[in-house]
Formats: structure tokens, sequence, C-alpha cells
């Protein structure tokens, strides 16, 4: 049985499918009585191939492996006061925890949360948390961002190529971090490489993404990889069949590296940590604060290097020692032994040559989810490009 397959017979028997019947009459599951209920809001649709998609997953992985519970999501709910409306009426309708999957949703989650202390809200990708019901969530994906650096750099090195490309959704630290750490990949196997960026302010749009994609390929990028939700890198690099042609690292959801042109994927493993907080919150053993998860959770992935799964066409031809590089780098981080602090530790230089991070320093939590620093009490944040990236900052 496919794994599509599969997760749409799951979905038969576990989840209730809410969509939104208009604008402002969104269309709410009720609870089942006796059972914990859990209910996921997304941003985009199920089967965008990318983020949301990711979070169905993880929706569908708590459904089969927490016992006795109701869970639900709602696709396509957009961020601001229509959200708002969502987490409202799921408070008011008795869910146990509201799990919201979108930066936008994080101010709309938190007036919410303070209306309804009864039930729990879990903020995915933002920095707000009260420390009772309303908590974030964010995992270190930093980590795979930086080994697809590592694998494109090779992959440039090896075909004579020395510039790459990033597609970033919106000026926020996130897409900063992950970029930088991306960069720093591509410097450790290729040190002539350059990046160049495109800043496409959408979460998910396929057309977008694709012109973004198009616009990198043709100034020179040999690899392109993206922070936004669709495959959109690898599918149009298949369209560039001269010379070495072109290579595209899409991100979030680990069925979209179909495209023979796709050179890995970084992506979210987000059930086992909706697993343990759905069932820590029933338990009273979790309480919602600032949750940045880290290797050792098994929340992170990168095609072509977790259990069962084979190499993509583009790293087939790698030097052994380099694929063991990436292996043993994903061990250290899930046995708890390397840390995205140990990923952001000195000297790092920024693109305009100033020394952010000193030699024996590493960032602090603050400091990864943070532009301005003076509003925080943070060291250094993430308000700098790499060197290397050939860009003005947002």
């Amino acid at each position: 049985m496919s794994r599509k397959l599969s997760l749409l017979m799951a979905l038969a028997v576990l989840l209730v499918a809410v969509a939104p019947a208009l604008a402002q009459d969104f269309q709410i599951p009720e609870i089942v009585e006796g059972k914990w209920n859990v209910a996921f809001v997304l941003i985009g649709p199920i089967n965008d191939g990318g983020w949301s998609q990711a979070h169905y997953d993880g929706a569908v992985y708590v459904g089969e492996n927490v016992d006795n519970v109701n869970v639900v999501y709602i696709e396509n709910i957009p961020e601001g006061t229509e959200s708002e409306q969502v987490f409202r009426s799921l408070a008011a309708k008795g869910f146990d925890v509201i799990f919201g999957t979108s930066f936008g949703f994080m101010d709309p989650m938190a007036a919410v949360a303070e209306d309804f202390p009864d039930s729990n809200f879990i903020h995915i990708s933002g920095y707000l948390s009260n420390g009772t019901n309303f908590g974030n969530l964010m995992g270190a994906m930093e980590h795979m961002k930086y080994l697809a650096g590592y694998l494109a750099g090779q992959r440039a090195t090896m075909d004579g190529e020395n510039k790459v490309g990033y597609i970033y959704t919106f000026p926020i630290p996130e897409e900063l971090r992950l970029g930088n750490a991306f960069m720093m990949g591509v410097k450790e196997t290729c040190p002539d490489c350059t990046m160049i960026v495109s800043a496409v302010n959408s979460w998910h749009d396929p057309v977008k993404e694709q012109e973004a994609s198009k616009a990198l390929f043709d100034a020179g990028a040999y690899v392109v990889f993206t922070g936004a939700d669709t495959p959109a890198p690898a599918i149009v690099a298949e369209s560039y069949t001269e010379g070495n042609g072109k290579w595209g690292i899409p991100y979030d959801w680990s069925g979209s590296c179909t495209s023979p042109r796709c050179l890995t994927l970084p992506y979210w493993n987000w059930g086992p940590v909706y697993a343990a907080i759905t069932e820590g919150l029933r338990d009273g053993t979790y309480t919602p604060g600032r949750h940045y998860f880290d290797g050792d959770e098994f929340g992170l992935g990168l095609v072509g290097f977790m259990e069962g799964e084979e190499l993509p066409e583009g790293l087939k031809d790698m030097p052994e020692e380099v694929l063991t590089y990436v292996s043993d780098y994903i061990a250290k981080i899930e046995a708890g032994e390397f840390t995205r602090f140990d990923l952001f530790s000195g000297p790092i230089v920024d693109n305009q040559g100033n020394i952010v991070v000193p030699e024996g320093e590493k960032m602090e939590d603050a400091d990864l989810d943070t532009f301005d620093c003076s509003a925080t009490g943070c060291k250094y944040g993430m308000h700098y490009w790499n060197e290397g990236i050939d860009a003005e900052l947002p």
C-alpha cells in the first residue's frame, strides 16, 4: 500500500476534515466526550507538498499513536482575524489542546488563550508564551539546512559551479537563521561559493515560488533551496538540461523529493513531538512555554539519510566521506551530543566582513529568534547575512 493511500485511510478513521464554508463562517467540529480532544489549525491545504502537509502527517500520527484521543484539523485558515475566530470557536467547543501552525497565528492565539484558561494553545514558529496555557513550539531545522548546504556545496564543487540560491518567505529571524545555516554548510564544501536570495512574501504561493526559482537559476544559481511550501525549485530545475543542469532543494514535507532534480530535502517529522506534547498535557507533565526542540526529539529529517530512505540520484556519486559526515552529524544531534548552539558558535562572519560571534562564543536561545537585541536583551541576534551571501538585510 502506498504511503499516500495509507495516510488517506488513516484520515478517514481518525480525523474529521473541516474546511471553511464562507469567509466569515467556519465549520467547527464537535468534541467527543470522554476523549482528549486535539485540534490542528493549518494555514494551507493538507496536500500542499510542504509545511501544512507535514503538520497533517503529524496529526495523523497523534491519532494513530496516542490512546483515547479525538483528532481534527481545519485547513486553509488565513492569518489574522479569521484565525482568531477559529481558535475562539474551538476553545468554546471545549477542545483540550489547539495547535496553530503558522507564524501569523501567534497574536490571535495569545489573545484567545487569555479568555480560555481551560484550553491549551501551542503555537508553532513564534516566540510568545504565557507559561500556563499558551506556548510556542519550533525545532532546530538549522541542522538540516546546514547539512543540505553542505551537500549543495559538494555538488557545486564536483560540477565546477560556484553559486547557489535561496527563496525565503518573509523578513523574519527564522528565515535568516535557516538561510545562514545553509550557507555555513555550503562554505564547508565550496569555499568559493556565493549565494543570491529572493523573497516571495508568502508561505504558500506555487506561482511566485516557481517564478523566484527560475529567476535565481537564470541569475546563475546552480542549486536553489527554499523556505516556502512547494517543491518549486526541484520542479523548475527539470527544465534546465544544458551543461550540468540545475538542482533544487524543497522543504518541509518528506514526500516532496520526487523530482529527479531534487538534490535532497530537509523536512519536519512533527508526529513524535506532537504525540509527546499531547500526552504530557493530558497527564500534567508538560507546561506550555518556550519549546525549541533539538535533534534528540526526533522531529527533524533529511531525505536520503533517515532510516529506510535511499539516497537521491544527485548524492549517489558523492565521496563516501561526505555522506558519512552527514550521517554522523545526524547521529550526534539525535544523541544530544551536538546542539543548535554548537552550530551557531564562533567565529561567525557576516557578508560585510564583520565578526558576528567571536571564536569561543556561542549564540543563545534568544539570539536565534531576534532581530533587535535592544528589545530582548540578547547578545548577538539574527539580523545578519552570513559571509558569501550576496544580499542586503531586510
